[in-house]
């Protein structure tokens, strides 16, 4: 089955709202309303209306960092999806390793998170992935497999198409260190066969499960050949347009 390669930027804390425009203006140029390979960017909370204003009328999407799961309250400091929906965000980036380290978001509380998204009509980009202690502890599998099963609890199949996995080695996130294609090939494929027990294989084969240890241009050709490489979770080199671009054109050339 088919399935179209996405490269999303997660700009994390970096960008005001107005190097965001300029970062966002950089792209939509580029990508202008080819969607031979679908393109999301997320910037800053701050910076998501000034960016959705400059991508408008493109094939570029915009993406959160996050969301809390309530529709509102007195949750100081968090953002709701009601908020996201009317900037016309389309997805969000739920469980990443940085939230889960420093912010101790639990399996549980990501899967909240995930569910809570989804009934709001945002897709969950779910990110998962093992730190270097636990890779060289021969845990890959078993982490990889506790924070997917984890993060999916109670998700049912017909929601499965709106989902994006993002498999991100901690290790390899902004230090430079890639997982080879092999290595990460291994662990897609993995994912891909997880999805599979739970939810069948047509589902599995339709989910779209990205890459998020450092994929830069140098590399990314060869990590999109995989067989179940379906695009990029960027951090560093989405802050720069060039390096995002060439990222993007990886991605509407590979096969």
């Amino acid at each position: 089955m088919s399935r179209k390669y996405l490269i999303a930027g997660n700009w994390k804390m970096n960008k005001t709202p107005a190097d965001g425009a300029d970062l966002a203006k950089e792209i939509a140029h580029f990508v202008g309303k080819d969607e031979a390979a679908e393109v999301v960017v997320c910037p800053t909370a701050v910076a998501l209306d000034r960016v959705a204003h400059v991508i408008e009328g493109t094939a570029v999407k915009l993406g959160a960092q996050n969301l809390y799961p309530k529709a509102s309250g007195a949750y100081t400091g968090e953002i709701s999806a009601e908020m996201l929906r009317a900037v016309f965000a389309k997805y969000v980036i739920l469980g990443h390793s940085e939230r889960r380290e420093y912010f101790g978001e639990t399996d549980a509380f990501v899967n909240e998170k995930v569910r809570f998204s989804l009934e709001c009509s945002l897709n969950p980009i779910l990110c998962i992935g093992e730190t270097l202690e636990q890779r060289e502890a021969g845990e890959t599998l078993e982490v990889v497999k506790t924070q997917l099963l984890g993060g999916l609890e109670g998700v049912e199949e017909a929601n499965m198409p709106k989902v994006v996995i993002a498999y991100e080695p901690v290790w390899a996130i902004g230090t430079g260190k890639t997982a080879t294609p092999e290595m990460a090939q291994e662990v897609h494929a993995a994912i891909r066969s997880l999805l599979a027990e739970k939810y069948g294989v047509g589902t599995a084969e339709r989910v779209r499960i990205l890459y998020g240890g450092s994929m830069k241009p140098a590399n990314a050709t060869e990590l999109l050949a995989q067989k179940d490489i379906d695009g990029g979770l960027i951090g560093g080199a989405s802050l720069e347009g060039k390096s995002f671009c060439d990222l993007i054109a990886a991605a509407r050339s590979a096969d």
